[in-house]
């Protein structure tokens, strides 16, 4: 892994993962939280997060349960249900996903485990097709950049 793969993965990459999924999320719902692995957050929505006060030292401890083999891990804080899972994009570890349904019983949220998971792999659906565009975006300027060198070979 080059230079330029490291900070992609572990800044911008993240960024836009947070770009494409915070937009869709409905108002009112779910506060998400992508964590990257140096634990920098990205929320959803920094005031409804402020507001639940979850500590991020929480969040890093669920942090080291998922990497301890535990996922999703559901538990509770608060008044909130939170569910969360490693963020993966093509064999890129990029950090951690957090749903945090606020006014959730531990009961309600495991009813409704399936449609969270799915949620959750959907997520990471997104990461490695972001992941994917960005590497044949590198592999075209690549290929461009070789062909203006005239480094391009005829058949």
């Amino acid at each position: 892994m080059d230079m330029n793969d490291s900070f992609y993965s572990s800044f911008a990459l993240n960024e836009q993962i947070a770009k494409e999924v915070f937009d869709i999320l409905p108002e009112g719902g779910p506060v998400m939280v992508i964590m990257d692995t140096n634990r920098n957050c990205l929320p959803s929505d920094p005031e409804q997060f402020s507001k639940l006060n979850i500590d991020e030292s929480f969040l890093a401890e669920l942090c080291s349960k998922i990497d301890d083999g535990v996922e999703p891990v559901v538990t509770q804080a608060n008044d909130s249900s939170i569910v969360s899972t490693q963020l993966v994009a093509a064999n890129t570890n990029c950090g951690y996903i957090f749903i945090i349904l606020d006014q959730y019983s531990p009961e309600s949220t495991l009813a409704n485990i399936d449609i969270i998971e799915i949620l959750l792999n959907q997520i990471n659906l997104i990461a490695k097709l972001i992941k994917e565009n960005h590497t044949l975006s590198e592999l075209q300027k690549k290929h461009n950049t070789q062909c203006l060198n005239g480094q391009a070979i005829l058949n």
